[in-house]
C-alpha cells in the first residue's frame, strides 16, 4: 500500500518588502501635510478670484449708475453703494469692503489739462448702518486720500476753492468734462498665509483686493 506524505509549504514574505512598506508609510506621512497646503493653497487662488470679480463687478456697475443715473450724490450716494453693495453675497462686504466714488474733472490751464477732484464720497450708511461707522476696515482711496468726513460720507476738505488735483487721466480730460472714479476695497482673508519652506514660499493673495472702474 502507498503511503503518501503532505508536505506544508510555509510562504515567507521577504524582510525587505515589509520595510519598503514602513519606507513608504513614512514618505506619505511626510507628503501629506504639505499636499493639504497645497490644496488649501489652490482653494485660496479660487476664492480670490471669484473675489476679485465680484468686486471689479460691482466698481463697474457703481460707475455706471453714477454716470448715467443723473443721481444727486449728496443724498443719492449711499442709496447706491447699497444697491450694488447688495450683490456682493457671498463676500462679507459689511465687515470687509469699503466703496468710494470721485468725481473727477478736467480743467485746461497754462500747462495744460490736469485732473480735479470736485467730490468724493465713501460707504457710511446711517440709515442702515452699514459702511464706515460699522466696520474698521477703511483702505484709503488711491484716487484722492481725504482727511475728513462728514457724516454723510462726504469728503469735507473739498471745497470749490480748493480742489486738488490727481493723477487720473491727467491730460486725457477735456475742459469742464467730468468723470466717476468708482473703487473698490475688500479684505481676503487666506486660508493659508506666510508659510515659507526653505526659501521658498507660498504666493499671497490680498490682504486688499482692489478694482476701479471709470465712467
Amino acid at each position: 500500500m502507498t503511503q503518501f506524505r503532505t508536505r506544508k509549504f510555509v510562504m515567507t514574505v521577504p524582510k525587505f518588502r515589509k520595510s519598503e512598506r514602513g519606507v513608504a508609510a513614512v514618505e506619505l506621512a511626510l507628503l501629506l501635510p504639505m499636499l493639504v497646503i497645497l490644496a488649501l493653497c489652490a482653494i485660496d487662488g479660487a476664492r480670490a478670484l471669484q473675489a476679485n470679480i465680484i468686486m471689479t463687478n460691482i466698481a463697474r456697475e457703481g460707475a455706471n449708475l453714477v454716470a448715467r443715473g443723473g443721481t444727486d450724490l449728496d443724498d443719492g450716494a449711499q442709496d447706491v453703494i447699497y444697491a450694488v453693495m447688495a450683490s456682493a453675497p457671498p463676500l462679507n462686504v459689511n465687515q470687509q469692503g469699503m466703496l468710494y466714488i470721485t468725481r473727477v474733472m478736467g480743467v485746461t490751464g497754462t500747462g495744460g489739462t490736469r485732473s480735479v477732484v470736485l467730490d468724493q464720497y465713501r460707504w457710511d450708511d446711517a440709515a442702515r448702518n452699514l459702511g464706515a461707522r460699522r466696520t474698521a476696515y477703511q483702505p484709503v482711496s488711491r484716487i484722492y486720500a481725504c482727511g475728513s468726513w462728514s457724516s454723510a460720507g462726504k469728503c469735507s476738505s473739498i471745497s470749490s476753492t480748493s480742489r486738488p488735483a490727481v493723477a487720473v487721466l491727467t491730460g486725457k480730460l477735456d475742459d469742464g468734462e467730468i468723470v466717476y472714479v468708482v473703487e473698490t476695497f475688500y479684505k481676503f482673508d487666506m486660508l493659508v498665509s506666510a508659510f515659507t519652506f526653505r526659501k521658498d514660499a507660498l504666493p499671497t493673495f490680498g490682504p486688499d483686493l482692489y478694482s476701479m472702474s471709470v465712467f
